[in-house]
């Protein structure tokens, strides 16, 4: 038995779970999908309020500083909300899921996005104790790496890739 069918066998509970439950597909892609819009759209906020508050000032960077810290526990959330009912949408289909291209490619770019989020806390943290200058921000916001994360998501998630026949709620073009 391969690792794949090992793992196919064991969801195969929730697979039929998520396959025979509106509620509970329509739960999960629901959650799926506030978590990109409170990760993602509150990152892109934030990432333009910090290329801003570079230029600001003092009082306004303090401002910034309080207010990013809220946004980014915030971010980092939704962002792992999306991560962990991501892996939900692939257990009710692990055999399709685990070959999957485009499965893996938004994973990774999760991944990425969850590890420059940790990142802009850090700098975050550096800042508020006084060691670090708000170039270092500066360069997480306005990085290559979080904007075109944040757009190639939503790329793969609209291009048809041998989408799961068992899955109840159909995504493509």
């Amino acid at each position: 038995m391969t690792a794949v069918q090992t793992l196919s066998t064991l969801a195969q509970p929730w697979a039929s779970l998520f396959s025979d439950s509106r509620v509970v597909s329509s739960g999960v892609m629901f959650t799926h999908l506030s978590g990109l819009v409170l990760g993602g759209g509150g990152a892109v906020a934030a990432d333009r309020a910090s290329l801003r508050a570079v230029r600001a000032s003092a009082a306004q960077q303090a401002s910034h500083l309080s207010e990013l810290r809220l946004v980014h526990r915030a971010v980092l959330w939704g962002l792992s909300i999306t991560f962990v009912s991501g892996l939900l949408l692939a257990a009710a289909d692990v055999e399709t899921y685990a070959t999957l291209p485009a499965f893996w490619i938004k994973m990774g770019l999760i991944a990425m996005l969850l590890g420059n989020g940790v990142s802009m806390q850090r700098a975050e943290r550096a800042l508020a104790a006084g060691t670090v200058a708000w170039r270092r921000l500066h360069a997480d916001a306005a990085g290559v790496a979080p904007g075109n994360t944040r757009c190639s998501l939503c790329l793969i998630g609209r291009l048809r890739w041998k989408w799961p026949k068992s899955s109840s709620m159909k995504v493509g073009v």
